[in-house]
């Protein structure tokens, strides 16, 4: 029999990575840490009848902005996958010219630059984050609203574009 995929994300990436405040948590056990996602900009419906209890290979993972410094760290420095893994996952396979992006196994790519970012959407719940390895920059935005994390991080890439 396989192994619990909750329990492989733990071995192989959490625990190399030292994401010590990164698990896939019951929605219906909740710690007081963990944030509530909101379906909609207007009201206080939460996001719980919309998810799995726990999440799965889709997401619904729940993290901090920390973790996710220590994730992009890890994977960089070969700690999750051997660095011959990682140049293929950032060689792009895909164009989205429409957003700039180029798409490689995993990871969006942006176009003019050596970035690479995670992007995740769900009711209640959103999430990019940017690992920039030549500007020495790493940036994440998490919300509790599906789209809220898109609009703060297009204007911290145009300030940091800026700075360039």
């Amino acid at each position: 029999m396989g192994r619990p995929f909750h329990d492989v994300i733990e071995e192989r990436v959490s625990r190399p990575a030292g994401m010590v405040d990164t698990a896939f948590l019951r929605s219906d056990e909740l710690p007081g840490r963990a944030a509530v996602g909101y379906v909609d900009d207007q009201g206080l419906r939460t996001n719980v009848f919309h998810l799995p209890v726990r999440g799965n290979g889709d997401g619904c993972i729940y993290t901090t902005a920390a973790d996710v410094h220590e994730f992009w760290n890890a994977l960089m420095n070969g700690r999750i996958v051997s660095p011959d893994t990682v140049a293929e996952m950032i060689r792009p396979r895909s164009e989205d010219p429409a957003r700039s992006m180029r798409y490689g196994l995993g990871l969006w790519l942006d176009a003019s630059t050596d970035a690479v970012s995670l992007h995740g959407f769900d009711p209640g719940v959103g999430f990019v984050s940017v690992h920039d390895a030549a500007n020495q920059q790493t940036y994440t935005v998490l919300s509790n609203k599906s789209r809220g994390a898109w609009p703060c991080s297009q204007r911290i890439s145009s300030l940091l574009a800026d700075t360039f």
